[in-house]
């Protein structure tokens, strides 16, 4: 499939935002409104902490302009640990039909490239224990559970406030 990944700006919040909320109405996660999700993003894209890259098709024809097909949302901090950002993937979502056709592929490589081009030596992203084919997919792009050297697994602890 055609496509190209880009870098979101502010005037794409309302497009993150109605695949945010795609997103986590798919696996039925209690979600903001697509209204809420956009008003928050319009702040967080227009900084420098929260970064959004989109998957879009060509946009064939005169009047049709492309189309968002998936999304990868990222927060950037600062860490004691290297000069760059520690980044977390906060999200990455395709739409249900199209996936398996290399569009989270593609936007998880614009992030390792614009992390790496941050200067950051890490990627973080929380999966679910039960998710074995997500688990799959980031283990295949070089993403580990196990720090290296170490024989036990890394765990995610959260707290709802």
């Amino acid at each position: 499939m055609e496509h190209t990944i880009r870098m979101a700006g502010v005037d794409d919040a309302d497009t993150v935002a109605r695949l945010l909320f795609d997103f986590n109405t798919e696996f039925e996660t209690p979600t903001p409104t697509p209204a809420e999700f956009a008003e928050r993003l319009r702040s967080l894209l227009a900084g420098d902490r929260i970064v959004a890259f989109l998957a879009e098709d060509q946009g064939k024809g005169e009047s049709r302009a492309p189309r968002a097909l998936g999304f990868a949302l990222l927060s950037l901090r600062p860490t004691p640990y290297f000069d760059g950002p520690l980044v977390q993937l906060e999200e990455l979502y395709v739409v249900p039909d199209l996936r398996d056709r290399g569009l989270g592929s593609d936007l998880l490589d614009a992030t390792v490239d614009y992390s790496l081009s941050r200067g950051s030596r890490e990627i973080h992203i929380g999966v679910d224990e039960i998710d074995t084919d997500t688990r799959r997919f980031y283990e295949r792009h070089g993403f580990v559970n196990v720090q290296p050297g170490q024989d036990y697994r890394m765990l995610l602890y959260l707290r709802e406030l």
